[in-house]
């Protein structure tokens, strides 16, 4: 269901027709039975331009996505944890350049991978410390258990760290744990997505002497009035079941993980774990826009944000080249990384429209957002399947926004 003010879109500079197209071609796709639910939203000039939603938030209840529809976020946590560590360096607690192991000693001596079977890995020291800019940049040489590509991977997932950790482990324990695994790599010689953020997350509990969760409701949440989002539902009525679909398969219920999201977590993952709404999710983004201010509220000085929004990788290098791609499809060209975000260096070379300093990130569940500080405007787009990759949402989202744009 499109929600559109045709007059307010005009304003915005979008052509409302085209706009329109966003609500068609995701509920072609719940109507092929290939996506349960959607919801995107365009902001622009700080106005709605564009909000739709459709499909079904519990298919087998036939329960509908509604406007307060709760969703699991998972990566786009990690976003809210890079800002959470930036506002500590600015009150001078925290250095991008500090080792790791000033905050987790487990961190001190850490190996690299070099060879042999996940069983019995043949490692190295590492060359140099990791750094907390390397946990920002996911340069980190650390890995996901789920990636599945390399002995480092198995490494985790033989020890029970897959898509979560081990029952009955808090973040602690598990950063810990984290840290005794071989690198795939040095620190700072290459981009490899990983459990970065959760062990960021921790050296955010370790400087502030907060819990995570607590640190996010009182530095973020509560300030932003994002009042529906934490490590758990706030309503699990309003909560969309999670789903597999990928290749015109129809969705199916994963369960077990979703329910997950219905308790508060022993486990605070900043790289993964919290669930929002698409109000807030945008209120979040809207200050990222705002360079650190949304409503009279300042988390972050707006050259704060700017940094982070930033290419980090070493010689302006982007992801293609200097990065270790998440799937053999995306190879990211074009496109680098800052303190927390993807960000755009070339649209050409990524292959869709969008603009230069574009920055975002999307969740394991295929949902999205960005932010694009020359064009005034973010996207956030919300549904509840997985894998991310099943279908080109991301690029097809991007193409029809921009299309919109006729100002």
């Amino acid at each position: 269901m499109g929600v559109q003010d045709h007059d307010r879109s005009a304003a915005a500079g979008f052509d409302a027709s085209r706009l329109s197209r966003l609500d068609e071609h995701l509920q072609g796709y719940v109507d092929r039975g290939h996506l349960p639910c959607y919801h995107v939203q365009v902001v622009r000039h700080g106005e709605v331009a564009y909000s739709a939603y459709g499909g079904m938030r519990d298919i087998a209840s036939s329960s509908p996505t509604t406007v307060d529809t709760l969703y699991r976020i998972y990566s786009m946590t990690k976003p809210v944890t890079s800002v959470a560590a930036m506002m500590l360096v600015e009150r001078g607690l925290l250095r991008l350049d500090d080792p790791v192991a000033t905050y987790l000693p487990a961190y001190a001596d850490q190996r690299v991978y070099v060879g042999g079977q996940a069983a019995a890995a043949v490692t190295r020291p590492a060359a140099g410390p990791m750094r907390v800019r390397h946990l920002l940049t996911h340069t980190s040489g650390l890995t996901y258990g789920f990636l599945r590509v390399h002995p480092t991977d198995e490494v985790m997932r033989t020890a029970g760290f897959e898509i979560g950790v081990p029952a009955g482990m808090d973040l602690a324990e598990a950063t810990d744990a984290m840290g005794a695994f071989p690198l795939r790599f040095d620190p700072g010689t290459s981009w490899n997505y990983s459990v970065a953020t959760d062990v960021l997350g921790r050296v955010v509990e370790v400087v502030s002497g907060r819990s995570l969760d607590e640190f996010f409701r009182t530095e973020i949440f509560e300030p932003l009035a994002m009042d529906e989002t934490a490590f758990h539902a706030v309503d699990a009525d309003r909560l969309a079941t999670l789903y597999h679909g990928a290749g015109g398969s129809a969705p199916t219920p994963l369960d077990a993980l979703g329910a997950a999201a219905l308790k508060p977590p022993t486990y605070l993952s900043g790289g993964g774990g919290l669930v929002s709404s698409m109000d807030d999710y945008t209120r979040f983004a809207r200050m990222l826009l705002g360079h650190g201010e949304l409503d009279g509220v300042r988390l972050l000085g707006n050259r704060t944000v700017d940094f982070m929004a930033t290419n980090h990788l070493p010689g302006g290098a982007d992801l293609g080249s200097f990065g270790i791609p998440l799937y053999a499809e995306t190879p990211f060209n074009g496109v680098g990384f800052g303190l927390g975000f993807s960000v755009m260096l070339d649209p050409t070379a990524a292959g869709y429209p969008t603009s230069p300093g574009e920055y975002g990130w999307g969740g394991m569940a295929s949902t999205v957002f960005w932010v694009d500080p020359a064009e005034d405007l973010t996207t956030v787009f919300m549904t509840q399947q997985m894998p991310s990759n099943g279908y080109p949402l991301r690029t097809e989202l991007r193409q029809l926004v921009y299309a919109a744009l006729v100002d």
